[in-house]
């Protein structure tokens, strides 16, 4: 039997405060680890594991379930979207402000919002295509918790419109929503990935900086000792 997400029933702890995070990408490395397996530990983190929940009936997220990370959070609504019958669009991302750590996560069914219209734009008139957005609601989100814990804060579970999923448990909606949901996934992996990268300057930039200071610190301590040995030897010679 296949393992289960690990989750439980317990009251989410008190959330970050608004004050301290902002929305952006972000990934969190340790100094000192090779880039290249680290960013080797990214991408094999954020492969897709649909085989990973067993057959039965749908599990269905609610309102203080906890997860062990991000990844399995976003794992577990990638599996219920596929067994329900919409596709997930990966939505906001809230990170801290003061160390850059992702606090919280939104995910979506694909067709939330609506199409720009492009009516009366210069060039000629095309065909209207049918929309792929609906304007659903259909929302989960995730926050990271003191405990390290992933919390579901929100869950909206209602589509405003028609759910179908094949005899194989996946969405019938077309090519061109799972080569929306293929790039929106991709995207994510590009994102971790620049701000692993973009962690890892900056932590060679304080280090770069702190080695500075020190050299100064010690630059100035011979600077302070040579003055004070020209100051000696002039007061020497004053007495001859």
């Amino acid at each position: 039997m296949k393992a289960k997400p690990h989750f439980s029933h317990s009251v989410p702890s008190r959330t970050h405060t608004e004050e301290e995070v902002q929305f952006e990408p972000a990934f969190i490395g340790e100094w000192g680890m090779d880039l290249e397996k680290e960013v080797e530990v990214i991408n094999s983190s954020l492969e897709v594991n649909t085989g990973s929940f067993e057959e039965g009936a749908v599990l269905e997220p609610y309102v203080g379930m906890e997860f062990d990370s991000e990844d399995a959070a976003r794992k577990f609504y990638v599996e219920y979207a596929r067994r329900v019958g919409f596709i997930v669009r990966i939505m906001q991302r809230r990170r801290s402000g003061i160390d850059g750590r992702t606090l919280a996560r939104r995910l979506g069914c694909n067709k939330q919002g609506f199409s720009p219209n492009h009516r009366g734009t210069i060039g000629p008139e095309k065909k209207p295509r049918p929309s792929a957005r609906e304007g659903c609601k259909a929302t989960i989100l995730v926050k990271m918790e003191k405990s390290g814990k992933w919390v579901v804060s929100r869950f909206e579970k209602e589509h405003n419109h028609p759910l179908v999923v094949t005899a194989n448990g996946f969405s019938t909606s077309g090519d061109k929503d799972k080569k929306i949901e293929e790039l929106t996934m991709e995207l994510e992996r590009q994102e971790q990935l620049c701000a692993a990268y973009r962690e890892k300057l900056l932590s060679f930039m304080n280090n770069v900086e702190d080695e500075t200071e020190e050299l100064s610190s010690k630059i100035q301590v011979i600077v302070d000792n040579v003055r004070k040995v020209e100051s000696e030897v002039q007061k020497h010679s004053r007495h001859r």
